[in-house]
């Protein structure tokens, strides 16, 4: 299988991150899927029922929180 990859990063104030994030989630709820969309085209990606949840944060010189969701 070929690799698909999108990379996508943007300035938002933390309201606008968290209702992203709220949406992510509740596509991942309702519908068992995310979509994202690049150059006018969907792209669907199925999420099966159970997933490895993987949180981390890193405090230092540049802050990050990073949340990754494998199956």
């Amino acid at each position: 299988m070929d690799l698909f990859d999108i990379d996508d990063k943007q300035r938002l104030s933390r309201e606008a991150a968290a209702d992203k994030l709220r949406a992510l989630a509740d596509s991942l709820s309702r519908h068992n899927s995310v979509e994202f969309q690049r150059g006018g085209k969907t792209f669907t990606v199925a999420v099966p029922d159970e997933v490895e949840l993987k949180i981390e944060v890193e405090l230092g010189d540049g802050n990050e929180l990073e949340i990754e969701l494998t199956w």
